[in-house]
């Protein structure tokens, strides 16, 4: 079996280390001894864009904050669906991770940096999420393995209720969030629903139609209803 080649680490701010192997034709990114993704299983990554997409409704020129560039399995799939007038802003807190793409990783992304609908803003995604009012009509996180901050522990503050309120509030009122996780993790469906949001969980393979299951939250913000109140939130669903 051919072995793993180090081709680089990168250090996380206010986190850990990111580490890009390289086998073959094969990528992975590593944190410590977990594997954040590989270049043969975008099954659930690209589900995320799809399943979000797929929510977005009927504006022409849709925003789409990502929040994680990664192996641009997401970009990609984002990118396939959505029309020519559509913009993608794509934030990745470790600047590593951009010249990873742009060099031994070129071939994986394809053409997808040189979309003029594509964005990179490198920097904190929470940061992007609280400055912004209204602004995006979907935000996609797989920044983390799950919802809380693997990569570093500041990431928390973007799924704790302070942070899914900013999230709420940076969406257009039929925006949608979307998580990607590796696990279940039902207090953060609790969470979001604490939070004014509307909860459906899917549950992608990792690989295309193949592999383990992974998580993925889609959560649009409730209505407000009459004098402040807002309406209970309903069950979430699982497929």
């Amino acid at each position: 079996m051919i072995p793993w080649q180090l081709i680089d680490t990168a250090i996380v701010p206010g986190g850990g280390e990111l580490r890009l192997k390289r086998r073959g034709g094969e990528f992975s990114i590593m944190a410590g001894p977990i594997e954040l993704m590989n270049s043969r299983l975008s099954g659930s990554e690209e589900a995320l864009a799809r399943l979000a997409c797929a929510r977005l409704g009927g504006h022409g020129a849709s925003h789409i904050l990502i929040g994680g560039l990664g192996m641009g399995f997401t970009l990609r799939a984002a990118l396939a669906v959505l029309g020519a007038d559509a913009r993608v802003t794509v934030a990745e807190l470790v600047p590593a991770v951009v010249a990873w793409a742009r060099g031994p990783m070129a071939e994986v992304f394809g053409t997808s940096l040189a979309d003029p609908r594509v964005t990179v803003v490198e920097g904190d995604v929470g940061a992007l999420i609280a400055a912004a009012r209204g602004r995006y009509d979907a935000i996609l996180l797989d920044v983390d393995n799950g919802p809380d901050g693997l990569s570093r522990p500041a990431n928390d503050s973007l799924y704790s209720l302070a942070g899914l309120a900013a999230t709420r509030r940076a969406l257009r009122p039929d925006g949608t969030l979307a998580v990607w996780s590796s696990a279940p993790d039902e207090r953060f469906t609790r969470r979001l629903g604490q939070a004014d949001f509307a909860v459906d969980v899917e549950r992608p393979h990792a690989g295309r139609g193949r592999g383990a299951r992974h998580v993925i939250w889609l959560a649009r913000p409730r209505p407000t209803g009459r004098q402040g109140h807002r309406p209970a939130a309903p069950a979430a669903r699982r497929s």
